[in-house]
């Protein structure tokens, strides 16, 4: 059996890149018609369990070094929660790591199960929620208000990877702390130094993700945001 790595974000950056769960080109993100030169599908950790143990132990550690500071950044929680699908699959890796219990909300209708959420938990439960990309941060604002409306309360959010594209000021304003354990920038930047993208791609790369670190203005409306797709969640 091949010796676990030491937590290492950027060891998850690069084993990310070695799977393919990162790609250059000219890609369709998130809802919108936007361009990006990068596609990221965190998905793909499935397939690796030696890094998928990795990504919960390094949330695992975000979560304890957060909750250990003498104004700690995540408040106390009883179970995790996880945005299907990329989400649900980090919650439960991370449930495993953490003996917390997980749930799963389900935001629409899928064969014989009807919207609610999957899973034991008390009314008034705190959760951490958990997804495994994050954008403008629509769908986890929808998700947060969905556990809401079921007496499950959300205060923090905890993604694998940050597209820096506005999340972080975009949760801020509905009241969700957000803590990332990627940000976009950081991958790019390591890539950039391993040879494994152009000078040029970097430059295009650094571009899109300075275009779009500011968040819309105003703050998306909860009214405004598109309806969250059946199982899936968007890259």
């Amino acid at each position: 059996m091949a010796k676990e790595p030491s937590l290492d974000n950027l060891w998850l950056a690069q084993t990310l890149y070695d799977i393919g769960a990162v790609q250059f080109g000219e890609f369709t993100v998130s809802q919108s018609a936007a361009k990006s030169p990068v596609f990221i599908n965190p998905k793909k950790l499935i397939s690796n369990p030696m890094a998928l143990r990795v990504a919960a132990k390094l949330i695992d550690q975000e979560v304890q070094l957060a909750q250990s500071l003498r104004k700690p950044r995540i408040q106390p929680f009883e179970v995790v929660a996880g945005i299907p699908v990329g989400g649900l699959l980090l919650a439960v890796a991370y449930s495993l790591e953490s003996s917390i219990p997980c749930i799963y909300p389900r935001l629409s209708q899928q064969g014989t199960g009807a919207r609610g959420i999957e899973g034991e938990f008390q009314k008034g439960n705190r959760a951490l929620l958990i997804d495994d990309l994050i954008t403008t941060g629509g769908s986890t604002i929808q998700t947060a208000r969905f556990l809401a409306e079921h007496d499950v309360v959300v205060k923090d959010v905890i993604v694998l990877i940050d597209r820096e594209q506005g999340a972080t000021e975009q949760l801020k304003h509905y009241g969700y702390n957000l803590i990332s354990i990627l940000k976009l920038e950081v991958m790019l930047n390591h890539y950039h130094a391993q040879d494994l993208i152009s000078e040029e791609m970097y430059e295009r790369c650094m571009q899109y993700v300075r275009t779009h670190q500011a968040p819309p203005k105003p703050p998306m409306d909860i009214a405004d945001l598109p309806p969250i797709p059946d199982a899936e969640d968007m890259n």
